[in-house]
């Protein structure tokens, strides 16, 4: 059986033992005596954070007492269960670009303006072709519906030349109004003076779409652009958020006052409003304005979430701090103060426009941001963006073809004014 040292029993496991420590050895510092000093360390931070919630409490207050609560009469509720009314909506049919020099021509055909799923869908599409390569075409709205009467030929016509690098409108878009179509005795229109409005709408995505929400007055009563004033509610870009500008994740708000585009007083009021975390095309939202006559100011979603606030508190002339004279020398004479009214320009009636336009050559997209593809002083601008297709128009049809849907439209005025009382 070998040695009997196999059957020894194994020796014990030892175990770690620590050292005990005497309970009466063991030091208590917050027994001793404590240093008066040392109650401002709870204290300070507790004061700051009383005193936030009172700052807090303040702004909240003067924010609610800012928001008025007018009573209003309905003066269109639009569902568009009628389909694109035209007692109420217009569908402006032009080429010349409505002062901005946009790429688009609009149509009042179906094709860039429907009903879809009980919204209204503004969706941009691509020239033909051919309209655009081939040299002499035209396009012509003159006596096809045009809705420029009386104004350059260029707002109804344009042609592709290749001489000189002119091509007809590159996009075909839409563009809805409410004034008072003068071709159809059944058109009512819609518009206020002093009121609400509010349009629930899904933003598009894709380079270079520029969709806006915005107003004009009804008849130019201090005078041709932008004496009688322009209240923009929301405009934006299409591109992603990378762009240099600000693309779909910002939106502006903007009143437009002066006396021509270089003495134009906007800059005093343009506020841009980001989308936290997120785009705006990616979700309905609601793009507001209220207007009285002691302010006007713009919000998104809610009437807390203000992006631009004017106070009508001094006149609109005092306000532009404008030179005596225009660059031709013509004395800048002040149109508005005469009334007596703060609120002039901005106290007249007002209708609404809601549009896609496309590029353009104003300086909304900058020369030489974010490759842009044309450059606003060229007169090859829309061949050069007709050219780079290739580029940004697989960014439309990434998007839903770089559809603008509205869903609801409403607009209300503000009780004491245009019979409602």
């Amino acid at each position: 059986m070998g040695s009997t040292t196999a059957f020894q029993a194994a020796p014990a496991p030892r175990y770690f033992h620590s050292r005990r420590v005497a309970r009466e050895s063991v030091e208590k510092p917050w027994l001793a005596k404590k240093d008066p000093k040392e109650k401002w360390v709870w204290i300070i931070p507790v004061i700051g954070m009383a005193v936030g919630v009172a700052i807090t409490g303040v702004l909240v207050y003067f924010g609610l007492q800012s928001v008025k609560n007018y009573n209003y009469c309905p003066v269109l509720d639009e569902h568009w269960s009628n389909g694109i009314d035209p007692k109420i909506w217009t569908l402006e049919q032009q080429t010349g670009g409505f002062g901005n020099g946009e790429f688009e021509v609009t149509t009042a055909n179906g094709e860039n303006a429907f009903i879809k799923d009980g919204m209204l869908v503004i969706k941009p599409t691509l020239q033909d072709a051919t309209l655009m390569e081939k040299d002499g075409s035209t396009i012509n709205l003159i006596n096809n519906g045009c809705t420029a009467p009386g104004q350059p030929w260029s707002n109804c016509v344009s042609l592709t030349n290749s001489t000189n690098g002119t091509v007809v409108n590159p996009v075909k878009s839409a563009r809805l109004t409410t004034r008072i179509n003068l071709n159809d005795t059944s058109s009512k229109g819609a518009s206020i003076k002093f009121g609400r409005v509010e349009v629930v709408a899904q933003l598009p995505a894709g380079d270079w779409l520029w969709p806006a929400i915005w107003m004009m007055p009804v008849n130019n009563t201090y005078g041709p652009w932008p004496m009688s004033g322009e209240i923009d509610i929301m405009e934006s870009r299409g591109n992603n958020y990378t762009y240099a500008q600000g693309g779909n994740n910002v939106i502006s708000s903007t009143l437009h006052w002066g006396f021509d585009s270089v003495n134009d007083g906007w800059w005093q009021n343009n506020v841009k409003r980001p989308a936290p975390h997120t785009t705006y095309p990616a979700a309905f939202h609601t793009f507001g304005v209220e207007w009285s006559e002691k302010y006007i100011y713009t919000y998104v979603d809610t009437r807390l979430a203000q992006v631009m606030y004017v106070g009508f508190t001094e006149s609109f002339y005092s306000k532009g701090k404008f030179p005596p004279a225009n660059a031709n020398g013509t004395r800048l004479t002040d149109p508005w103060s005469s009334t007596g009214r703060l609120s002039t320009p901005f106290d007249q009636d007002f209708y609404l426009i809601i549009n896609l336009a496309v590029g353009g050559t104003n300086g909304w997209f900058a020369d030489g941001a974010s490759n842009k593809p044309w450059t606003d002083g060229s007169a090859r601008a829309r061949k050069d963006f007709w050219d780079s297709r290739n580029q940004w128009y697989p960014t439309w049809e990434a998007n839903n073809g770089g559809a603008f849907s509205i869903k609801s439209v409403k607009m209300l005025q503000q009780q004491g004014y245009n019979g409602c009382n």
